[in-house]
């Protein structure tokens, strides 16, 4: 079975050159393997828009249950303490907070994980013979079969014209 091709490329500006004519050309799924943090990647890439969105709504998601359980829980068990009165908003704050943050912070560590198909043994780019050169002092895009795009000739040629050697991903 073919994961899909795995690219090697000696510097970051022809990675980020290669991965720009990929993604003029309609290739969606791809990832980029760098040995370091490369300037203007993430352009290219365009990152998941919807992560704030998401954020936001698990935030509004904690507001509305830290308010719901301290206001249930104060109108159910009524208890005066000092005169002060029973839904005295202030005091919601505190846990409110800490709600909106842990609902956030589960919420998007949930949807990364499946974002990014985790928790995954291994990844496929992992298993290229050659997989250890992205790790040491080169660049790799490997190209996922599945995408609409792939043609395993075409896009092994598109490659090799970007200045790439390619290699093909099989499982075993």
């Amino acid at each position: 079975m073919l994961y899909g091709l795995m690219a090697y490329f000696d510097s970051a500006e022809r990675l980020l050159e290669a991965l720009r004519v990929l993604k003029e050309r309609g290739y969606r799924r791809l990832e980029a393997l760098t040995p370091n943090p490369v300037e203007g990647i993430e352009e290219v890439l365009e990152g998941d828009g919807r992560i704030p969105w998401i954020a936001f709504g698990l935030g509004v998601l904690g507001v509305g249950l830290g308010l719901f359980l301290q206001i249930y829980t104060t109108l159910d068990y009524p208890h005066n303490a000092g005169g002060k009165p029973l839904l005295g908003w202030p005091a919601f704050i505190p846990v409110t907070f800490e709600l909106t943050i842990l609902t956030i912070t589960v919420g998007i560590f949930l949807f990364l994980l499946y974002m990014n198909g985790l928790p995954l043994a291994a990844h496929p780019a992992v298993k290229a013979k050659e997989y250890v050169r992205v790790l040491l002092d080169e660049y790799g895009v490997f190209v996922y079969a599945t995408d609409p795009r792939f043609d395993l000739e075409s896009t092994k040629a598109l490659l090799r014209e970007l200045g790439a050697e390619v290699e093909e991903v099989r499982r075993g």
